[in-house]
């Protein structure tokens, strides 16, 4: 065999090698991909589980208490608010996902005076329903920060590999580009004062 042919054999072997590279790491950049619009879905599936619960826990407060009108106005807005905005995974950038999770937030503040505001009324605080509802509604809160955690866990996963080399060369002629994830809200360290007029 002459030098030419070698050369050819080379040749092809890198390109060989190049193109199965490419190949497995644009699968492996989809999977981490999917997995962040999955974790995606499970937020919004406990923000949709909150959404469903509140309505419920404001029935039972307004049949069990001459309540406070504004509070439970404030509740009704802001899930209004708050199921009016939804990001699907192909909407996923991180302003899309941040006008939603302000107004998550927001509902989730509404309802937290709801609860301290009903520790002024004993006897709905007694009651079964309520009670019941009380123990759902935190255990969804639980489920968000779970689901946010995922999530961030996610899309750290995907932009180690995206901003890794060499697969930051592949990924970027691929179109994969680094995620923003969940950051604590401005104010967030700060200490929340609670207190009973």
């Amino acid at each position: 065999m002459n030098k030419k042919s070698y050369a050819v054999y080379i040749v092809a072997a890198v390109l060989a090698v190049i193109a199965i590279y490419t190949i497995v790491t644009f699968n492996s950049l989809v999977k981490k991909e999917e997995l962040v619009k999955k974790q995606w879905n499970e937020v919004n599936s406990a923000y949709q589980r909150r959404l469903d619960l509140i309505p419920n826990l404001v029935n039972v407060v307004k049949g069990q208490a001459d309540f406070e009108q504004t509070v439970l106005t404030q509740i009704t807005e802001a899930r209004a608010k708050a199921s009016s905005i939804t990001t699907t995974t192909g909407e996923l950038t991180a302003d899309n996902f941040n006008k939603q999770t302000a107004a998550q937030n927001d509902l989730a503040n509404a309802t937290s005076r709801l609860l301290i505001t009903v520790e002024k009324y004993p006897v709905l605080k007694g009651t079964e329903a309520f009670a019941g509802l009380q123990a759902q509604l935190e255990g969804t809160e639980r489920r968000i920060k779970i689901s946010r955690k995922d999530f961030n866990a996610a899309i750290a996963d995907y932009n180690s590999s995206v901003k890794s080399f060499p697969v930051n060369i592949v990924g970027g002629l691929l179109g994969f580009k680094a995620k923003d994830g969940f950051t604590a809200d401005a104010g967030a360290d700060k200490l929340i004062e609670v207190k009973f007029n």
